[in-house]
């Protein structure tokens, strides 16, 4: 398989199950049913951390693919939505830690 050939499997793509079948990972249908786009965050997410480091070689390529998306699958196998936390909006209402400098109050 060509690097052509890979980014444009990829681009076929458009569901966790599509992603996950591809790469030839087992999954439990009820859990990606409930988490799939916080599923794909996470992979997106952990293929960003290591894109810098990223194999040119397609077969190496894939083998970190396979390996960051199961990952990303068991993240929610073992945990959940809520606790993750992978989109912005479950970060919106957490407490905010604010700087006022001591001439701000004396003013």
């Amino acid at each position: 398989m060509t690097e052509q050939d890979f980014e444009d499997d990829m681009e076929e793509l458009v569901s966790a199950e599509d992603f996950l079948e591809y790469f030839g990972i087992e999954y439990v249908p009820s859990v990606v049913h409930v988490n799939r786009l916080h599923i794909l965050q996470r992979f997106n997410d952990y293929l960003a951390k290591g894109a810098d480091s990223m194999p040119d070689d397609v077969a190496a390529k894939t083998a970190v693919y396979t390996k960051l998306l199961q990952q990303a699958y068991q993240d929610f196998v073992e945990s959940d939505a809520l606790t993750e936390k992978v989109f912005k909006v479950f970060h919106m209402h957490e407490p905010q830690q604010a700087f006022v400098s001591l001439d701000a109050i004396k003013k």
